[in-house]
């Protein structure tokens, strides 16, 4: 969880636990009692472990005579949701409407620094790699199957990477060229568009070896937006942090990475050697089981 969600929670958790208190209820147990709530979850939400819900906000203004502070309170709780949007509610109406969205981010962005330790970033796939990535989505949310046009969004992308002065600093872990999405055929198309736009001037790709010594540990994927907003994405939620001084963390985070990191010819070597173990596999066709 965010630092930025963490101070936040645990600020609206320390006001609760006040309105408790000033309304005579000495313990959390006498409070859960009274909301016919579990004594755990009044110890969660006063010590900023859990998001409450509006509902919950409710009930306690309710129960503690503060309904003239239920507004600002909701707020807040919405104010969070903002900042760590659950995957279900991101993806509702189905995978093309995120894509969309993120457009305009793109747009806007002069610098983007980006961290995939095991997937290659979505603005460098292929239609065949991001429909299987997309394909994995609609099934592991289990929202509308729009992978088609979640796909023609997502390449869309790729204008920014030829219009304008944007810079790209990209960093891919080794292991996201052996993550296997779609089968052989469609991961070595995906490596030869890697090993085609490593050339283009203005983006810098590099590439974490496995064995490489760490300077810090790999984490979770990254975006980062100039210095004004960093996206990290959980099989949960997404994350948009827009602290400075958390921005500054993930700047550190992609600067140590960096220095585990290769580029130019030995980028090249990695890519070529990936090519060759999905080269000595089954192609798709010859896996498909022979007819009678």
């Amino acid at each position: 969880m965010s630092t930025q969600v963490e101070e936040i929670l645990q600020a609206l958790g320390a006001r609760l636990r006040g309105f408790r208190k000033d309304a005579g209820f000495a313990s959390g147990r006498a409070f859960a009692r009274a909301a016919a709530w579990q004594e755990s979850k009044v110890s969660r939400i006063e010590n900023g472990k859990q998001r409450p819900s509006e509902e919950d906000v409710r009930v306690w203004c309710e129960i503690t005579g503060q309904g003239d502070q239920l507004g600002d309170l909701i707020a807040t709780v919405r104010h969070v949701d903002e900042l760590w949007l659950d995957m279900r509610r991101l993806l509702r109406a189905g995978a093309e409407q995120r894509q969309r969205q993120a457009l305009p981010v793109y747009g806007k962005t002069k610098v983007f620094r980006i961290w995939h330790p095991t997937v290659v970033w979505g603005t460098l796939q292929t239609s065949e790699y991001a429909s299987a990535v997309f394909e994995q989505v609609v099934s592991y949310y289990e929202i509308p199957n729009d992978a088609e046009e979640a796909v023609a969004k997502r390449l869309e992308r790729q204008q920014y990477l030829y219009r304008g002065d944007r810079i790209f600093n990209v960093l891919l872990g080794e292991q996201a060229l052996y993550t296997n999405f779609g089968g052989p055929d469609v991961m070595k198309g995906q490596l030869d568009r890697l090993l085609a736009v490593m050339r283009l001037p203005r983006l810098s790709l590099g590439i974490v070896p496995r064995s490489a010594p760490a300077s810090i540990w790999p984490g979770n994927s990254f975006s980062m937006f100039d210095a004004r907003l960093v996206l990290v994405e959980t099989y949960s939620a997404e994350l948009s942090v827009t602290q400075p001084r958390e921005i500054e963390l993930y700047a550190k985070a992609f600067a140590l990475l960096k220095q585990s990191a290769v580029y130019g010819t030995a980028v090249r070597d990695l890519i070529l050697t990936a090519i060759q173990h999905f080269d000595q596999m089954p192609s798709d066709e010859e896996s498909q089981p022979c007819g009678p």
